[in-house]
């Protein structure tokens, strides 16, 4: 399976592989191209929207969730990094949160 295949089995039904470009700042027809490989940075951004690893779009890892190491490396808002200083104080947010909706 490509990339693109990947990346459009994550946008069924949910938004169109134009829209995710637009979203990203890509321009059209740069998501359509990626057979067996893509920009790194490009690659982290659609990983990042769909909240999988760039291991699961290039065909490595058949997990489409990525670990606690993987999303520090891969981790944005608004299509910009957060900075490395932020990732820590997202993740404590993000714990918490699951434990209230574990705790209903």
């Amino acid at each position: 399976m490509s990339i693109y295949q990947r990346v459009k089995g994550l946008a069924n039904n949910r938004i169109s592989i134009r829209e995710l470009e637009h979203q990203l700042g890509f321009p059209n027809g740069t998501i359509q191209k990626w057979d067996d490989n893509a920009n790194s940075q490009k690659l982290k951004k659609v990983a990042n929207y769909f909240q999988v690893s760039t291991d699961y779009l290039l065909g490595n890892d058949i997990r489409q969730t990525a670990s606690i190491d993987d999303l520090k490396t891969v981790m944005m808002f608004g299509g910009q990094p957060i900075p490395e200083e932020d990732h820590q104080v997202v993740l404590d947010i993000l714990q918490r949160l699951r434990n209230a909706r574990n705790n209903k």
